[in-house]
């Protein structure tokens, strides 16, 4: 008999990749916000005691970055009460609880990689929501897994990648930020890696994941041009400059360079791809809508 894998926000990138990529020995059930709206802890308990899962993976979250300036109760809400809510209501059902977190929970300012055991130093409401979500779940549920990852991105939702593709088919000259340093994860390996995490029911605590290497924005932006022309997803397409932050003002302020340090992770989930292998994959194998 399988063991079932509860996933929230089964409507968002990870969720699908998770709910796409079901190993043998596991059934999942994948509730999207409309099923399941985890600020509400009633409802996260009726789910938890009907589904009955032996493990939480919780991906539902408020992603819009710039508008939680605007909307950071409701950021709070969902991020930190919610991923709480989620994480204690699991413990309850002796469930395990793998819970997915940014690399926006870190400022930026140190210019080397952040390890699993730095202290959170977030500068926007955003990142604040996180950092408080990943104490809570931590609280709630002590044998959780946090996993924080970074510029997630797959071939059909809301991304850098699709966003990028679209601006270099429509215009002749692409501006893109050359002054943001991090590292790009396609959904499909972070997936992965979440599934290899599920066989270790004693890896608990905090631990990075992301794809190998690092990258600006503009670096992320040419190789997707490239990438595309070379497989095909573009025909033509428009130059991509490089531009400073100060030239893309956005309402959330981003952290300069955040790396996560993986020396902790990769040893237990195993050492991904470089960013532009997985790019290339995913242009190669996936249709991108």
């Amino acid at each position: 008999m399988s063991a079932v894998a509860l996933v929230t926000g089964a409507g968002g990138q990870v969720g699908r990749a998770v709910a796409a990529s079901v190993p043998a020995g596991w059934s999942v059930r994948a509730l999207a916000h409309a099923e399941l709206d985890i600020t509400d802890e009633s409802a996260v308990a009726r789910a938890v005691r009907e589904i009955r899962p032996a493990l939480v993976v919780h991906g539902a979250a408020y992603t819009s970055v710039d508008k939680a300036e605007a909307e950071c109760e409701l950021a709070e809400r969902v991020n930190a009460h919610g991923a709480g809510a989620v994480a204690r209501q699991a413990h309850a059902a002796g469930a395990r609880m793998i819970h997915l977190s940014t690399e926006m929970v870190f400022d930026g300012a140190r210019g080397a990689p952040y390890a699993t055991d730095d202290a959170p130093s977030p500068i926007s409401a955003y990142g604040r929501s996180k950092a408080n979500g990943e104490r809570l779940v931590r609280e709630g549920a002590p044998r959780a897994l946090v996993l924080r990852t970074a510029w997630v991105y797959d071939s059909s939702g809301r991304n850098f990648v699709r966003a990028i593709l679209a601006r270099l088919r429509e215009r002749d000259e692409v501006g893109v930020v050359a002054d943001q340093i991090g590292t790009p994860t396609w959904a499909a390996g972070l997936a992965a890696a979440i599934w290899r995490a599920a066989a270790l029911p004693d890896l608990s605590g905090v631990h990075h994941w992301t794809d190998a290497g690092i990258a600006s924005w503009y670096d992320f932006a040419v190789a997707i041009r490239e990438e595309a022309l070379s497989a095909g997803v573009l025909e033509r397409a428009g130059r991509v400059i490089p531009i400073r932050s100060a030239d893309y003002p956005l309402a959330a302020p981003r952290p300069a360079c955040v790396v996560l340090d993986k020396s902790r992770s990769w040893p237990v989930l195993g050492t991904p791809p470089h960013w532009r292998e997985q790019l290339r994959t995913m242009l190669r194998t996936e249709h991108v809508a």
